[in-house]
């Protein structure tokens, strides 16, 4: 949850910020946990705000980013958890993946990125190498921002390369070799805060104030969810199953 490159300090911010947000960090493991199994890999850990719940669950997961200033405190919060196999610094978009991460091709059944692809500018690379990760038949979670009109210096400020619908994520993951198990959007109350924020009031950074109140009011957007997921949301959610070795 933390492919940030440029404008780290922001990520980092952010990133504490969301792990305050508690329930809102629930709804989304709860979200893709149905599609989570097997041997997992997180792609994008960053503070572990959603390891957290699968190494509680007792999920066999590794961890992964490409910052490591972010390990020492992972391995401080799990590193007692038998569950946890390991913490991996890795580039999703590494052209040489077969090379420099032999013992991870083929390996997992699982790997999910929630808030990453959107920061990776060679995103058909990234997707290939998923595809190299994962068994026969194994899945790709994928959690991205929704909507390009909803671009704004919240997205400059994370260095977002781009956002998404579900056409353009459908055409990423199938275009490198996996076929979609299921799609929705998510978040659909969120688009109101983001767009207001960070289009209208031009802010750099999710007001401290405004995601608190959001988060205690999470029971009630998911009922919204329930109704909108499929047409709109903040987010697009794609399960993509590879297709072949």
């Amino acid at each position: 949850m933390s492919e940030i490159k440029g404008n780290s300090k922001y990520g980092t911010d952010t990133l504490t910020l969301i792990s305050g947000a508690d329930k809102f960090n629930r709804w989304m493991y709860e979200t893709i946990k149905p599609h989570c199994s097997g041997n997992i890999l997180e792609i994008g850990s960053g503070i572990g705000n959603i390891s957290q719940f699968f190494i509680k669950e007792g999920a066999e997961i590794s961890l992964s980013d490409i910052e490591a200033n972010y390990f020492p405190l992972l391995q401080e919060k799990f590193g007692g958890n038998k569950n946890l196999k390991g913490i991996q610094l890795l580039d999703l978009s590494d052209k040489n993946l077969e090379k420099n991460y032999p013992e991870m091709i083929g390996a997992f059944d699982t790997i999910f990125a929630l808030n990453v692809v959107e920061h990776i500018p060679d995103h058909e690379q990234a997707m290939k190498n998923a595809l190299k990760m994962l068994k026969k038949g194994g899945k790709v979670v994928i959690l991205v921002p929704a909507f390009h009109w909803l671009y704004n210096g919240f997205d400059k400020q994370l260095d977002h390369q781009q956002r998404y619908t579900q056409k353009s994520l459908r055409a990423l993951l199938e275009g490198n070799g996996f076929q979609i198990k299921h799609a929705q959007y998510f978040n659909l109350i969120g688009i109101a805060g983001w767009f207001f924020s960070g289009s209208i009031l031009r802010k750099k950074n999710i007001p401290s104030g405004q995601m608190k109140l959001y988060n205690e009011l999470v029971p009630l957007w998911k009922i919204f969810d329930f109704f909108t997921q499929k047409i709109i949301g903040l987010s697009v959610i794609q399960v993509g199953v590879k297709k072949y070795n």
